[in-house]
């Protein structure tokens, strides 16, 4: 998962998880990401999943973006990248990861162990 903080303008502060590619940012009310600021095209543009390239930023044609302050259409993005559309400034990141609960899972493999074990001892009784 990755993170888009919002570093200034009206919601500044704000973070999103992006789960779920394409990922779009813009002014428009379906956007991933909605930004009211001046300068923000309704579909500004769009961060994809690609497997040969990573996370990758695809500005609008008619729209404007910068990655570290240069000026881009299309570019791959690295974790600390500073993105800035409009008078917004936006940072992405990786996103902090989270391991599962597999205590039940390890318990009832620790117990399927046992009542194996147990089978075992069973049948050697029997012999």
């Amino acid at each position: 998962m990755i993170e888009i903080k919002v570093l200034n303008g009206k919601v500044a502060g704000k973070t999103v998880t992006a789960r779920r590619f394409p990922f779009g940012i813009g002014r428009h009310k379906a956007a991933d990401l909605c930004l009211e600021e001046p300068g923000v095209w309704n579909r500004h543009l769009e961060l994809d999943l690609q497997l040969t390239e990573g996370i990758t930023l695809t500005v609008a044609p008619e729209a404007r973006a910068t990655v570290n302050g240069q000026s881009i259409q299309a570019t791959r993005l690295r974790n600390g990248d500073v993105i800035e559309i409009g008078a917004v400034r936006l940072r992405f990141g990786l996103a902090a990861t989270r391991q599962r609960d597999l205590r039940l899972r390890e318990g009832l493999t620790w117990l399927a162990l046992a009542a194996l074990c147990a089978a075992q001892i069973g049948l050697l009784h029997r012999l």
